[in-house]
């Protein structure tokens, strides 16, 4: 057997490996936890004067585009309980602290409080430096049991934080993550876009993830509902305030203190954020890729090496079978590639987009390889992970 035809044969293995040995990280069943039913099969009201307190932490910086989508969202919600909405302006430069108050005056609802924080200090993240001072904001005001921190292109049905408290309560759950399901729209995002958060969960396979006992630990920034004493007791945000992927960050401080975590996809919480090009796509990938390999060349060498026999080596060794007459190499390439391209279809199925799709993964796989060692070239460039204006560098290179 040749070379190639062992590396087909090695992906077999590791396709068989990930599609039952990786936490059946490729369904996607897990969604919000269900209240348990009441008397009659239904989830049990409570009175108004039942409910927490939340309050709605939103960093926003330069999200005039997206804003009159989304804060409306959070705005309008039907929550029984008493909550507000604490809207942080990092250092915005095209007016959407502006915007959110004339949105909040036309629309009414939750009260909305709108705040800046100031340059970040160093050290400190400008996404965390903003959540930080919304936090801080949202004590001086009233004290709240919960916290849901939402990005400022995450728009909520109306009764999203109602089922994010209700699950949290009933489950005992000191943060709940919902990951937001993200626009596919164009070409490119329905090439690229599904990919992410099946790659996401193939790294942090939420049933792993939600296990009490676990060492797996991971939240989606978009949607993250965190009780108040949790985050008090995890030291954040202040412990992960040079975090670049604070999600990931954040759920791992949260479970290490204790604490009951659970990350699932969500049904009725969007990002309206529009990725029309490659070059948006891009860039919101590789200003993190390296930092998910925390800044290490040999793990980058091992991600690229890793990414090519198991994504690209199956239509290599198709292709070269077929062409070669060598059946081995032929049937070794073609069921690996079948069970990638199986292992990807309920993500599409969640996004509501043609199986067509499936077949093309180590296509995505290999642009996400590219963007990975982009990521890392600019890092040893001294640009770091780049994001609106800003240039985080290593934690350890931070002041």
């Amino acid at each position: 057997m040749s070379a190639l035809t062992w590396i087909a044969a090695g992906a077999v293995v590791v396709w068989l490996w990930l599609l039952l040995g990786q936490g059946f990280f490729w369904r996607t069943d897990v969604r919000l936890p269900r209240t348990p039913p009441g008397e009659h099969g239904d989830p049990p009201d409570e009175a108004p004067g039942d409910w927490p307190s939340v309050a709605i932490v939103v960093p926003a910086r330069d999200e005039a585009a997206v804003l009159p989508v989304s804060l409306p969202s959070l705005l309008a919600q039907d929550y029984p309980g008493p909550a507000e909405v604490f809207l942080i302006d990092d250092g915005s430069s095209d007016g959407t602290g502006k915007l959110a108050r004339e949105l909040a005056d036309s629309d009414g609802g939750l009260p909305l409080t709108v705040s800046s924080p100031g340059e970040p200090e160093p050290g400190w993240t400008g996404k965390l430096w903003a959540v930080r001072h919304g936090i801080a904001l949202a004590k001086s005001t009233h004290k709240s049991e919960f916290l849901l921190l939402t990005d400022a292109d995450i728009a909520h049905e109306p009764d999203s934080l109602r089922e994010l408290v209700r699950a949290a309560r009933a489950h005992g759950l000191d943060l709940v993550s919902q990951m937001a399901r993200l626009r596919v729209t164009t070409g490119w995002e329905r090439l690229i876009v599904p990919a992410f958060v099946y790659f996401f969960a193939q790294l942090y396979p939420f049933r792993w993830v939600n296990r009490r006992r676990g060492r797996w630990a991971a939240a989606a920034g978009g949607c993250v509902l965190l009780r108040r004493e949790a985050a008090e007791r995890a030291g954040v945000p202040e412990a992960i305030r040079q975090a670049v992927i604070d999600d990931v960050a954040l759920a791992r401080a949260v479970k290490r203190s204790g604490g009951a975590i659970w990350l699932g996809l969500a049904d009725r919480v969007d990002s309206v954020r529009p990725y029309p090009g490659l070059g948006e796509l891009w860039r919101m990938v590789s200003r993190s890729a390296y930092a998910q390999l925390r800044h290490n060349p040999l793990l980058l060498v091992g991600t690229v090496a890793g990414l090519a026999v198991v994504y690209l080596a199956p239509p290599v060794a198709l292709c070269a079978g077929a062409l070669t007459g060598r059946p081995a190499l032929l049937v070794a390439g073609a069921v690996a590639w079948a069970l990638m391209a199986a292992t990807y279809v309920p993500m599409l199925r969640y996004y509501r987009q043609t199986l067509w799709l499936a077949p093309l993964l180590p296509l995505t796989a290999l642009l996400y390889l590219l963007m990975t060692v982009d990521s890392a070239v600019r890092h040893w460039r001294g640009q770091g992970a780049a994001w609106k204006g800003r240039t985080y560098a290593r934690p350890s290179a931070a002041p």
